[in-house]
């Protein structure tokens, strides 16, 4: 089906996939969603094409509102925007999906098909079914370099070109690693927060000891964990001001917590939008044999400084623990397979490091010197043939969000060679 939209047409396309791709006849089948796009004035052209990997994981593909780096990539490309399996119109995993299941083990098994190896094998799939074969570029935002690296990995000579914007994946590093990196980041990123906002850091220490048995608008305890999580956007360009302005009507004339600040929590820790997220969080690193466990809530426990009790309270960032399955209504019926999950030590692998030294597509890449999710340290530890690394503080995590139209095209001249960087 396709459709008109102000500045794109529309194609909207389905395939199914089997949830195992070892295993076929294992879960049966589901969808996967994708949509074309492309400029009304260029539909008749022959453009290459530009899949889009979106960031999470567990997020599906954006909905364009135009402008942007859409916008910048459809003056050359065809875009397609895919919702990874799971999530948005292909076949969605939430709480009903997995209490189908006969047990925690069987729903575990389900939720392990999940990662980046399946997700490109439906790329390809997509790709052989509904677009000839057609090789494509690659644009990877976030976990979308994650999902590139397992592309090279496997189907290199299906890639034209790849881009990669703040998401060059550890590629030999483990979650626990990565949440070492990461935490010592947020940290400093709390540090901001208090040199720009110095007189919130005293009204959140006043909330967490206000809190009590306070209850949030769903009916789920408003604890000092559940606030700890508002730090989750300090990866971003404007994640210390958000939270400075939901503070700014916490507190009602009377002192009492806000109904307008209580809803703004629900919306910004929740996982209503995307439970995946919260499940695979960890998964998405996890290769060969490890130490069972939830490395994030191992790494936290390092950090005294980050305990709810603590104060000045600290703010925690893209981490997901284990108590969370147990205040968040929307993770419950997750409880038991993520914990099955956590307990496994043999995994398999995503990233062949032989084919990726070895790689020939052009790869370039961005990334951020400050960014609490990507730590740009392991982040540069893998070889990766013919990449080259633009690595710059103009930006934090959301870089391609709100400078897509400048950062897009200078990753297209980079790659084509019309443009260098310093570095790798």
């Amino acid at each position: 089906m396709a459709y008109a939209m102000t500045g794109f047409t529309v194609r909207d396309h389905r395939v199914q996939v089997p949830v195992d791709w070892s295993a076929p006849e294992r879960f049966g089948s589901i969808e996967v969603f994708a949509r074309e796009l492309v400029d009304p004035e260029k539909a008749s052209e022959d453009l290459p094409l530009l899949l889009f990997l979106q960031g999470g994981p567990g997020h599906h593909g954006p909905r364009p509102l135009g402008g942007g780096w859409i916008a910048a990539a459809l003056a050359t490309h065809r875009v397609i925007l895919l919702d990874q399996r799971g999530t948005g119109r292909s076949s969605p995993v939430d709480g009903r999906v997995i209490g189908g299941f006969a047990g925690a083990a069987q729903a575990a098994d389900y939720l392990a098909c999940f990662r980046g190896d399946a997700i490109v094998a439906d790329a390809e799939h997509l790709r052989a079914t509904v677009f000839g074969g057609r090789r494509w570029a690659t644009l990877g935002q976030s976990y979308g370099g994650f999902l590139t690296l397992t592309y090279l990995s496997r189907h290199p000579d299906a890639l034209t070109r790849c881009y990669v914007t703040g998401g060059l994946p550890p590629a030999t590093a483990t979650a626990e690693d990565v949440y070492a990196a990461t935490y010592r980041r947020q940290a400093a990123r709390n540090r901001e927060f208090a040199r720009l906002h110095p007189t919130d850091v005293p009204l959140l220490g006043s909330i967490a000891d206000d809190l009590g048995s306070t209850a949030l608008p769903t009916g789920e305890p408003f604890t000092v964990q559940r606030l700890q999580q508002l730090g989750q956007p300090f990866g971003m360009s404007t994640g210390l001001d958000e939270v400075h302005w939901l503070l700014d009507t916490a507190r009602t004339p009377s002192g009492d917590l806000s109904d307008a600040f209580l809803a703004s929590v629900v919306r910004s820790t929740g996982f209503e939008s995307g439970p995946l997220y919260a499940v695979l969080q960890e998964v998405i690193y996890h290769q060969g044999s490890r130490e069972p466990g939830w490395a994030a809530q191992a790494e936290h426990d390092r950090w005294p400084s980050f305990a709810a009790d603590a104060r000045p309270l600290q703010l925690t960032g893209e981490v997901v623990f284990p108590w969370m399955y147990e205040q968040h209504r929307v993770l419950r019926p997750f409880r038991a397979a993520a914990e099955e999950l956590a307990a496994r030590t043999e995994w398999p692998l995503l990233y062949d490091l032989d084919r990726l030294a070895a790689n020939e597509v052009p790869v370039a890449a961005v990334q951020y010197y400050d960014d609490p999710y990507v730590d740009l340290d392991l982040a540069l530890a893998t070889s990766v043939g013919n990449l080259q690394v633009w690595i710059t503080n103009e930006h934090l995590h959301d870089g391609l969000r709100v400078a897509g139209d400048t950062i897009l095209p200078k990753l297209l001249d980079i790659a084509a060679g019309k443009a260098r960087v310093t570095g790798r």
